[in-house]
């Protein structure tokens, strides 16, 4: 046995180098759309697009091999969308806060991050999180991974009437997305290992074929990460160099809020898909996870991106056969091949991830099952935070929700102890942060 299968325990869990290898490519290419969405997105915000494609692939590279050796789980990370978009068009360009203060905003809120996983907080959270909602965030993600997925081929749409309809049937993406789809389900009936990583491969390769790639490669140099390394500004966060009064409070607390809960659902769903949570509910090595993603949102601001969180992507790797830490190395080592490469992530279109994604969304209703649909003071949470994670497309809402929709239930039915009280604690920050948000 090597030194590898003995540090990540293969044996243990049941899989071996060759499946790992595998399970971090697929991973990797459902999370490369990060690479180039990124730097676009906070490009908006006036910063450099080659410097952030290069911190970018950074971050992403830093924080999943460190996840895979320090926690030996299957998890990756890389800059959250939803995060980055608050920075640029909310924080940036909205209430007017230079991006080097915003990113100083980042550094603050994954240090405040650190001293809280140090006080056991982040951990209390978790345990507080009753077993039913577990179940619910890992089916919610389920959707929303699958919702994701279906909108990046194309086949679901965005409608003004509606809300969402179907697309166009006859085009390019949905076509390819669709002949993607038929290649991975038929190869995991057929129980075919690397089914997911296959069906990426031969997907792209049709559409190479058929010309529904369209590569408009960006000039790039590596050396551009300068321009954003080191730019951010702590003396903004505390008013030595500017005045942007309490907005900066509220977007410590948005910054702190949703990465908070994005992990712990993220985490919670790719630990049980992958076996890996313990007969009473414990995550094993919660604390290296939560170490790990604190200390990636801290490199993060400090390489020049945004917020660096836990990728649902991740279950792809998982469904893949991925069960170690092995997986988020191998990930982590393609983001780092990436940095010299980036613009060369066009090459896979969303239409050849997408099915992935979708598949993976539906094999994680599985712990639906879970959840006592008859007993309304479980029921009801659960369905709210079913429900509401891919519907307001946040993680941290559908919790939000459901946490507060049980400790109301608990507390109306009598049920309600002293061992409860972060339950409330949480229940009531969630009505405050609602509050605060409708007033805005």
């Amino acid at each position: 046995m090597s030194a590898i299968e003995r540090y990540f325990g293969l044996a243990e869990r049941g899989t071996n180098t060759r499946t790992e290898i595998v399970a971090g490519t697929t991973t990797f290419l459902t999370m490369a759309y990060i690479i180039l969405v990124n730097p676009a997105i906070l490009g908006q915000a006036g910063m450099p697009v080659a410097a952030v494609a290069a911190a970018t692939c950074l971050a992403a590279a830093f924080a999943s091999i460190l996840m895979g050796f320090a926690a030996n789980v299957p998890l990756a990370l890389a800059p959250g969308m939803g995060l980055n978009a608050y920075f640029s068009f909310t924080v940036v360009q909205q209430m007017g806060v230079p991006w080097p203060v915003a990113l100083g905003c980042v550094f603050v809120s994954g240090v405040v991050f650190l001293l809280l996983t140090l006080g056991g907080i982040r951990q209390m959270i978790v345990a507080a999180i009753p077993p039913h909602l577990f179940a619910a965030v890992a089916g919610g993600i389920g959707l929303f991974i699958g919702f994701i997925g279906l909108k990046n081929a194309g086949i679901v749409v965005s409608n003004p009437a509606t809300s969402v309809a179907l697309g166009d049937l006859h085009a390019a993406g949905p076509l390819l997305a669709i002949a993607g789809l038929v290649i991975i389900s038929v190869l995991s009936m057929w129980n075919v290992r690397g089914a997911m990583l296959i069906g990426i491969v031969v997907t792209t390769l049709l559409g190479w074929a058929f010309g529904a790639v369209q590569f408009k490669p960006e000039p790039y140099d590596l050396g551009a990460m300068t321009e954003t390394a080191f730019k951010l500004d702590l003396a903004g966060v505390f008013g030595a160099s500017g005045h942007h009064g309490l907005g900066l409070l509220e977007i410590l607390f948005v910054f702190l809020f949703v990465d908070l809960f994005d992990n712990i659902g993220t985490l919670v769903a790719v630990t049980k898909r992958a076996g890996l949570i313990e007969p009473d509910g414990k995550i094993p090595r919660l604390n290296r996870i939560l170490f790990t993603d604190s200390i990636a949102t801290i490199f993060g601001s400090m390489a020049g991106t945004s917020t660096v969180t836990s990728y649902v992507e991740s279950a792809a790797g998982v469904q893949a056969g991925g069960r170690t830490g092995l997986t988020a190395v191998v990930t982590g080592v393609l983001f780092l091949l990436a940095m010299f490469v980036a613009p060369y992530a066009q090459l896979i279109p969303l239409a050849a991830t997408a099915p992935a994604l979708i598949l993976v969304g539906g094999l994680m209703m599985a712990p639906l099952v879970e959840v006592p649909w008859d007993d309304a003071e479980m029921a009801i949470p659960a369905f709210l935070t079913l429900a509401l994670i891919p519907l307001t497309f946040s993680i941290a809402n559908g919790l939000a929700f459901g946490i507060t929709a049980h400790a109301a239930l608990k507390l109306f039915k009598g049920k309600a102890t002293k061992r409860d009280w972060l339950l409330f604690v949480l229940a009531g920050l969630f009505v405050v942060r609602f509050a605060w948000m409708a007033g805005g």
